[in-house]
């Protein structure tokens, strides 16, 4: 059995604590998000006309937040981003949601009719926009959600500490 000296003791959080800067990562990560973030969202829009949609383009968009943690630390991605901001992108992603169900509604239709839209105010392709103006809010929320996910858990990692 061998024992380990005292000063390499791990502390209480083990070793995740401590960051290490990786140049190639970094790098990396500059070319690569902004390719999964289009990505991200050309997934978004094309649910509106096959496989895809806001669900699986919003956790497209999400890994790129996770990609910049990881390249760059967590804490400066929480204080690029900000824990406020995501709960205001959660918030105007279902009031927008819910605004495009409610004036469906409101024009005589069900919730979600997009065609009511068309054949009242006379919107040409209206279901479409409608479908893909959905699956962009829908895209929103879960990327808030999932990169606050994120943030949740290095604060548990953290003992609570978000700071």
């Amino acid at each position: 059995m061998s024992e380990t000296p005292p000063d390499e003791t791990p502390d209480a959080a083990g070793d995740l604590r401590d960051y290490v800067e990786s140049p190639i990562i970094m790098a990396t990560v500059r070319v690569v998000s902004p390719f999964v973030f289009t990505f991200g969202l050309f997934v978004m829009f094309h649910g509106a006309d096959s496989a895809g949609g806001g669900f699986q383009g919003g956790v497209i968009v999400a890994t790129v937040m996770v990609m910049l943690g990881i390249a760059f630390g967590i804490d400066p991605l929480r204080e690029w981003v900000g824990e406020s901001k995501l709960v205001a992108l959660v918030s105007l992603g279902v009031a927008a949601f819910l605004a495009v169900g409610v004036s469906t509604v409101a024009l005589g239709g069900g919730f979600l009719e997009y065609r009511v839209i068309e054949t009242e105010l006379g919107i040409h392709h209206a279901v479409k926009y409608g479908i893909e103006a959905v699956e962009l809010f829908i895209g929103v929320i879960v990327a808030s959600t999932i990169t606050g996910l994120l943030f949740a858990i290095d604060a548990g990692k953290n003992g609570g500490d978000s700071e």
